[in-house]
Formats: C-alpha cells, structure tokens, sequence
C-alpha cells in the first residue's frame, strides 16, 4: 500500500495561487471556502522589508487529531494515508475544527452552497440571464462549470450543514491521476507521489534536500514537505533615531 506525500519545491513557487484557484474549480468549492491556502506575511520595517510566502493545504498527517477526535468516524484515514471524509456520517459538530492544529484547513458549510447561483433577479431586466436560470441551462445542480467527478469519493456538491476539506483529490489518486493543485501548478512546483517507492520523484527530492513540515513538534508527522526554503540574506535593520 502506497504512502503518499506531497513535496512543495519553495524555490520553484511564484505566489500565483493557481493552485488556489485549480482547487476551487476541481471540488466546486463555494465562495468563502479555501482547501488550498497560503501563509503570507511581511517582515521588517519600509524600506528593509521581506515578504514570505508559503502555500498551505490540509497535511493528511499520520497521527490525524481530527480523525482522532470525530465521534462519528466521518473523518477516517483512507487506501495511502489520505485523509478523507464521509459527508452520511458528518453531523456538523465540528470537532475536527477544534482538534486540528492547522488554522483555516477545514471549513464548515454554514449556508446553502453556491446560493447565488439560484437569485432569479437579473442584471439587466428582460436583457441577460438570471444565475437561475443560467443553472438550469447548464443541467448542473450547484454551480454552471460543476464538475461531477468527485463524486467518485465525495460529494461534488457538499451540503449545508457539515465540514469540508482537501482530500489530496482522492477521486483523481485512485484511478491514478496527480492531485489538481499539482496539475495546475505552472511552475510545477508541487510534486506527489509514495514514500514507501525509493524510485518515486517524492523520495528523491526529500533525499536530497532537507524538508521542513508545519508544527512537526506537535506529532502530527504532516505529509507536506517544503524543501529549498527562498531565504534571501538578512537585511540590516533600520538603526533607532
């Protein structure tokens, strides 16, 4: 059995958020909701200042709190190590939020999901097309571009009332395919693949640089790596008066 892992190369990443917006597109994500993430902040004071940037997603860690505290077992560790989810079994109680140590990864649906695309009211009276009515055209149920596929899974269309979270595309992985982050990425800066294969691109790179993982002294053993940190030279500090 496979152990996937995802490597993100901080050299190679641009800050585009392609892979913000590839996630959002791929799991029908509603407004508001973020699988794939980013930590940004700005250090120092004008003009010595730096800009860090790190993509964030959910870990897949191995000792998962959230699969640990879910009372229903929703949150379960599926084929490879992902982290996956049984919307039947979720009852919304959002444990998992408590439990997980990693700000923003899961959200939970406090509205009806892509609602704005059921408003009757159009733009330009008797002109264009209402959002309902561009979504009936379309045959989706959510949203004009749904995609159907991780319905394999999951639900394509997750329902009010339960949480969400990136499942490393687990409709994609079992049939063999790259999670979409990693697809989309155009500096191809995110690499997935198994631990256990000595041969496979993930192996090699964590052999090769050192790898840091976010808040490793918690236990949770993430399976996101970031190598070759951009760091550039420290910068001397403003002096005071």
């Amino acid at each position: 059995m496979a152990r996937y892992a995802m490597v993100i190369d901080m050299q190679l990443c641009t800050g585009c958020g392609g892979c913000i917006i590839g996630c959002m597109n791929e799991n029908n994500l509603p407004e508001g909701m973020r699988w794939s993430g980013k930590i940004a902040e700005t250090l120092g004071r004008y003009p010595l200042t730096r800009y860090h940037y790190r993509p964030t997603l959910c870990n897949h860690c191995e000792n998962a709190p959230c699969v640990h505290g879910c009372p229903t077992k929703s949150l379960y560790k599926a084929e490879g190590g992902i982290t996956a989810h049984d919307i039947n079994k979720c009852i919304g109680c959002r444990y998992c939020m408590f439990n997980c140590p990693y700000e923003g990864v899961i959200y939970y649906n406090l509205r009806q999901p892509h609602a704005e695309w059921r408003n009757n009211t159009a733009v330009i009276p008797n002109s264009t097309s209402t959002p309902a009515e561009t979504l009936r055209r379309t045959g989706a149920r959510g949203w004009p571009i749904q995609n159907p596929d991780p319905d394999i899974t999951y639900a394509s269309i997750r329902p009010r009332g339960v949480v969400e979270k990136c499942t490393f595309c687990q409709h994609r992985v079992i049939n063999g395919e790259l999670p979409y982050c990693v697809e989309v990425c155009p500096s191809k800066a995110r690499i997935f693949g198994d631990l256990d294969d000595p041969q496979s691109e993930v192996s090699r790179l964590l052999g090769m640089f050192p790898a840091e993982r976010l808040r490793e002294e918690l236990g949770t053993r993430p399976r996101v790596y970031y190598i070759r940190e951009f760091c550039p030279k420290p910068q001397p500090q403003p002096q005071a008066g």
